[in-house]
């Protein structure tokens, strides 16, 4: 097992840089088969390594702020989504950077390592609508349960559980919980999958704390035991997808938007109908609204409209309010 604590890595650089003055661009044609046939041969941890080296003070780089272990399970999970899993990771990818901003941002405000945002695309890979075999739901995939019990509001018509933010942070409520008792960020992931009790009752039977002894002893579920190799191999991955081979992404783009009370009897497609954007948009931006609307008897809910939608949702409410006012 090899860890590997801040590495480095170059966004602009790519995985077989090499010194200026043996670069395979300029060399002849026989030294620049040799040059490349020697840096396709290094090992991930040696081009880790190499890019490690090339750093300078002035240059931009990332840093990951999880301890990063690379041993033969995370490398496996790197070579699936790199191989038979390579298709939707790159939608992972590209999704990555509509939802990632936010997830980080709120677990920085929090004073938590920012890294823990791939839990969510692991999880979920990011979908509001993401429904578990345990019925584990939304981008946190909490389960009715723990997710009541972190204020997430669930009822016939709304699943606060599917909404980015209010799911963001309840997770951050209890990842903090999970890390006060277990102090290891790789057993928070851990209890965060299996269950705290079940990892409970595993450190106590074989005493140990540390995540990848638990999994030598066969200590965890199976499904556990990926887990953790999962978000490092997705860290490593997003951090700087040339490297792993993931090029010319299409990336997605947060939609500017705004919050607006909508009384009671908001029908969301009718309001997309008059904002002018498509139903689904409007859908997307309150996944939390199951049903599609508001229920009559409910006084009204905050929803989100895009950005500089405001007067022209006020003008819907007005005249849904009179129609209503004529049933």
């Amino acid at each position: 097992m090899k860890r590997i604590f801040s590495v480095l890595l170059l966004l602009s650089q790519s995985v077989y840089a090499v010194k200026p003055d043996t670069n395979p661009a300029n060399l002849p044609a026989a030294k620049k088969n040799t040059a490349l046939q020697t840096s396709q041969q290094l090992t991930l941890r040696q081009k880790l390594i190499l890019l490690e080296k090339k750093q300078t003070q002035n240059t931009n780089h990332f840093i990951f702020d999880l301890p990063v272990t690379y041993n033969k399970k995370v490398s496996q999970w790197i070579s699936f989504f790199q191989g038979r899993g390579r298709n939707f990771f790159r939608q992972w990818l590209e999704k990555s950077s509509k939802y990632m901003p936010q997830i980080q941002s709120d677990l920085k405000a929090a004073g938590l390592p920012t890294d823990l945002a791939f839990m969510v695309m692991i999880e979920s890979g990011f979908s509001a609508t993401a429904v578990s075999s345990a019925q584990a739901v939304g981008p946190w995939q909490f389960i009715q349960s723990t997710g009541r019990n972190y204020g997430l509001r669930q009822a016939h018509w709304i699943d606060e559980r599917r909404d980015l933010q209010k799911s963001t942070q309840a997770a951050i409520r209890y990842l903090k919980d999970l890390y006060a008792e277990f102090g290891s960020w790789y057993l928070v992931a851990a209890s965060y999958n299996m269950g705290e009790n079940g990892l409970r009752k595993q450190i106590m039977k074989h005493r140990t704390k540390d995540f990848w002894e638990l999994v030598r002893r066969q200590a965890l579920p199976p499904e556990t035991q990926d887990y953790v190799p999962k978000i490092l191999a997705a860290m490593m991955i997003s951090k700087a997808p040339n490297l792993y081979g993931f090029r010319d992404l299409d990336p997605y783009f947060p939609v500017a938007k705004e919050t607006i009370f909508a009384p009671g009897g908001t029908d969301l497609d009718l309001l997309a109908d008059h904002l002018n954007i498509t139903r689904k948009a409007l859908r997307d931006l309150n996944a939390e609204i199951i049903l599609g609307y508001i229920p009559q008897q409910v006084i009204g809910h905050t929803i989100r409209i895009p950005k500089g939608s405001q007067l022209a949702a006020q003008t819907f409410f007005r005249e849904q309010n009179k129609k209503l006012a004529l049933e």
